[in-house]
C-alpha cells in the first residue's frame, strides 16, 4: 500500500517537472535578446526605477553589469584611431561614460566631467555612441567645443552600448582599480556626485 502511494507521488512529481520544463521553453523562444533603447535620461525613469534594481550588491566576482561585478571588458577606437581596452586602466579608478552629441543631459555633464578628470587621479573612458549621431565630425566639433581632453571612444556600431545593456543615456559606471562596478549612474552627473563616488572606491 505504501509502496503504491510512494510511486504514484513520484510519478507526480516527475509530471509536474516536465510540464514545468516545457513551460519555460516556450516563454523563453519568445523573448530574445533585447536591443537597447536609446533615450535620453530624465523622462522619469532614474536610478529610483525598475532599473536601480539592477544596480545592487553581488556576491563573487563574476562578470556582469551590477555593482559588485566585474565590467565587462571592451575594445574600441579613439578619434584618432588608438586602439583602447578597458582591461589596460586596471589598477586605476575608471569612469566609463556613454553619451551622443544631441543628448542634452550628456552636453550638461561633459564640464564637470573634465573638471573631475583635471582635478582627480582618474581615468574617464567617454564612450560615444557614433551610430546615432548623424555625423562623426559632430563629435569632433564637440570635442573642441567643449575642450575635452579625456579619451573619447568611438562606438561605431554601438557593440559596447549594447555589451553594457545602455538604455537611458547619458549612463556612467565607476569602476574600481580591481574592475569591479562600484556605482552605476542613471543620468547626468555633477561635479560632487562624481567625487563623492569617487573617493567611494578602492
Amino acid at each position: 500500500m505504501k509502496k503504491g502511494i510512494l510511486i504514484g507521488i513520484v510519478i507526480a512529481m516527475l509530471g509536474w517537472a516536465v510540464y514545468d520544463m516545457l513551460g519555460d521553453k516556450g516563454d523563453s523562444g519568445t523573448s530574445g535578446e533585447k536591443e537597447p533603447q536609446m533615450r535620453v535620461a530624465g523622462d522619469g525613469e532614474g536610478p529610483e526605477g525598475d532599473e536601480a534594481s539592477e544596480n545592487e550588491d553581488v556576491a563573487g566576482g563574476e562578470v556582469g553589469l551590477q555593482k559588485g561585478q566585474k565590467a565587462p571588458d571592451f575594445e574600441l577606437q579613439t578619434m584618432d584611431g588608438e586602439t583602447v581596452k578597458l582591461s589596460d586602466y586596471r589598477g586605476q579608478k575608471v569612469m566609463i561614460n556613454f553619451w551622443a552629441t544631441w543628448c542634452p543631459p550628456c552636453r550638461a555633464e561633459m564640464p564637470d566631467m573634465q573638471k573631475f578628470y583635471e582635478n582627480e587621479d582618474v581615468e574617464i573612458l567617454a564612450v560615444n555612441l557614433t551610430q546615432t549621431e548623424s555625423d562623426a565630425s559632430d563629435v569632433t566639433k564637440f570635442v573642441d567645443d567643449f575642450g575635452l581632453t579625456f579619451p573619447i571612444l568611438m562606438d561605431e556600431n554601438i557593440t559596447v552600448a549594447n555589451q553594457y545593456e545602455i538604455k537611458p543615456i547619458p549612463t556612467s559606471y565607476f569602476v574600481d582599480s580591481e574592475g569591479y562596478i562600484q556605482y552605476v549612474a542613471l543620468g547626468a552627473m555633477n561635479y560632487d556626485l562624481m567625487i563623492q563616488q569617487y573617493e567611494q572606491m578602492d
